[in-house]
């Protein structure tokens, strides 16, 4: 015979919101005040009492992407020693990951080489591996030097680019003096999605740049908008103006993806990365869960499933006439499919479909010079 028993379980079925890691960036630079520890700051800081009253290119940066990053923002820096090496700046990479998790990577120090850059290749690589975090980097370049020519400048970082490829790394010159922390707060503002370019104008023109004027190379001569151009066919990310067309945006967040590749842009590797980390949660919780198994019935609750992101980053808003897109269209039908390779291995495909973005804009005039007049 059988005991009358009652047994109540409360199912955890992962349906909850999951912390936004998006539009929070670590910066790590040079300092003598709060070396080796991670600390958080927001829109409030005081950078002058945080990091001492001495002029730095962290702190500059930092002010500059408060400046750009609008409401709500929030960030976290990691001070190195003055004196810190490449080892030292991977060190603090690592360190930092038990205090923050961040989508993006700020190195404000100027990079000379291609050691720093391989390095960020690398230490992105190891944070998938290790920790399951989808980083990117972006790395500040140094500006004119003495009697440089424009010329001079682009042969030079055209070289410091060149072979190198890896689509989660960003070069940004400093022309003005606070490019790296512009783009940075830039891709933070919480104005508009993490899909959006940062060449974006209709949110306004770029805050703190470092200068007001123009900027001019070693041998006095400003800045000419077709080196910018230059610079950016050479994977740099730089600012940009438009004549007749008041103040300095951004032209593209490019990356050191390779000629074709799908994330040349910063904005494509955002959704890509949103929806990795989002989609391995999911995948964490089927981990021995044999509702997930070779049958019609499993297969086509779990395609809806793991398209669940897609579905949440999709939905759009209409104000007034005017509809705000999602981060990705809506998801189609197979566009999530599952593969079983064994009877313990199953391999899962997602399909993204980003927005198009309008960067180059032609506009044909045409002439009606018919007789008819109009009813």
């Amino acid at each position: 015979m059988t005991w009358p028993t009652v047994d109540v379980n409360q199912v955890n079925q992962l349906q909850g919101e999951v912390n936004e890691v998006e539009r929070t960036v670590l910066f790590i630079g040079k300092g003598k005040a709060g070396v080796g520890v991670t600390q958080a700051v927001d829109s409030q800081t005081d950078f002058d009492q945080l990091l001492g009253p001495a002029q730095s290119v962290l702190k500059s940066d930092l002010k500059a992407a408060q400046a750009n990053a609008g409401q709500n923002w929030w960030a976290f820096v990691h001070v190195v020693a003055e004196d810190a090496d490449a080892a030292a700046v991977e060190q603090a990479v690592l360190a930092s990951q038990g205090s923050c998790s961040v989508e993006g990577v700020v190195l404000c120090d100027d990079v000379s080489d291609k050691s720093l850059i391989t390095l960020a290749a690398t230490l992105r690589a190891t944070l998938i591996a290790t920790y399951g975090r989808w980083v990117w980097f972006l790395l500040a370049v140094g500006g004119f030097e003495e009697d440089e020519a424009q010329a001079d400048y682009l042969a030079r970082l055209s070289a410091l680019q060149s072979g190198v490829a890896e689509k989660a790394v960003m070069l940004v010159p400093r022309l003005w003096g606070n490019e790296p922390g512009v783009l940075a707060g830039r891709l933070c503002n919480r104005a508009v999605t993490v899909a959006d370019s940062p060449a974006r104008t209709k949110t306004g023109a770029l805050l703190n740049l470092g200068s007001d004027e123009l900027p001019a190379d070693g041998t006095g001569e400003a800045l000419h908008i077709a080196t910018l151009k230059a610079l950016e066919a050479q994977r740099f990310s730089v600012p940009a103006w438009y004549p007749d067309f008041d103040g300095i945006y951004w032209a593209d967040g490019r990356t050191l993806d390779v000629e074709g590749g799908d994330y040349q842009s910063i904005e494509t590797l955002r959704i890509a990365d949103k929806v990795a980390r989002r989609v391995r949660l999911l995948a964490l919780g089927k981990i021995g869960d044999r509702s997930l198994n070779s049958t019609p019935g499993s297969i086509a609750a779990h395609q809806s499933i793991f398209a669940r992101p897609l579905r949440e980053m999709s939905k759009a808003s209409e104000i007034n006439g005017t509809t705000f897109p999602g981060e990705v269209k809506p998801p189609k039908e197979g566009d999530v499919k599952i593969v079983w390779k064994t009877r313990k291995h199953v391999e899962i495909y997602i399909v993204l479909r980003p927005y198009e973005v309008p960067l180059q804009i032609s506009i044909s005039l045409l002439l009606d010079k018919t007789l008819e007049a109009s009813a």
